[in-house]
């Protein structure tokens, strides 16, 4: 399995890595891989790559074969050479977004204890659906419950599963939309809480905050109407 530094530690923001392919489409592969790719919901890392003087603005992140990272260029230019020793530059600004965003929806994941059937991050923005033919009759008192769980500060933490073991647990998988990633033998697991303050348990391969206290302040957006079945709730960052 190939070094994925973006989950072994998710506030690195460079990192030397050599190139290892190029994509018909002008994508560059590098190895070990910082930038996490587009998936989940979560949005493909952007950045910069340096070496030998010269600089390469990397759009976004997508994934490849494996568990390989294709690093999609802003526009057309001389990419870095097969074999070159480059440095991997994260914009941090925009992935420490992220990270708030997926860390406070799983959050709102807890406050709704509902069926998830899509959901999007964005850039201080995010939104969840679910499986709920009529709007909340609290919309207030969601958005305190959902800021209480940010303000308790709570660890984030993951760890593994087996495919076996998740699927004795099927109450762990929230999302009906998109299922984890199988073929590896385990999944990745995201905790938040731990002991008895434990609050939430769920396969995820995204980027998250180390405290829930980092989210910072969250409130309550639009809460919509998208079918017979399904009310999108958003959120954004203060």
């Amino acid at each position: 399995m190939t070094d994925l530094l973006y989950r072994e530690d998710t506030y690195r923001r460079d990192a030397p890595g050599v190139v290892v392919a190029h994509t018909p489409e002008g994508g560059v592969v590098v190895e070990p891989a910082l930038f996490y790719p587009k998936g989940g919901g979560q949005p493909g890392d952007s950045g910069w790559l340096e070496w030998d003087g010269r600089s390469l603005a990397i759009a976004t992140t997508v994934k490849g074969e494996g568990d390989s990272s294709i690093l999609v260029p802003a526009e057309p230019a001389p990419l870095p050479p097969l074999g070159a020793h480059v440095v991997q530059i994260l914009d941090w600004e925009l992935r420490h977004k992220y990270m708030r965003v997926h860390t406070a929806l799983h959050l709102l994941s807890v406050v709704i204890p509902l069926p998830v059937t899509g959901g999007q991050i964005g850039a201080g923005t995010g939104r969840l659906d679910f499986l709920m033919p009529e709007p909340p009759s609290d919309r207030d008192g969601i958005e305190q419950a959902l800021v209480h769980l940010v303000d308790r500060d709570l660890e984030v933490t993951d760890g593994w599963i087996s495919e076996d073991e998740l699927d004795a647990r099927p109450e762990l998988v929230k999302t009906m939309s998109v299922q984890p990633p199988r073929g590896a033998g385990r999944i990745r697991l995201v905790r938040i809480g731990t002991g008895t303050e434990q609050v939430d348990l769920q396969p995820c391969g995204g980027t998250h905050v180390a405290r829930t206290g980092e989210i910072g302040a969250v409130r309550l957006g639009k809460i919509e109407n998208k079918g017979k079945q399904n009310r999108r709730v958003n959120i954004t960052l203060a």
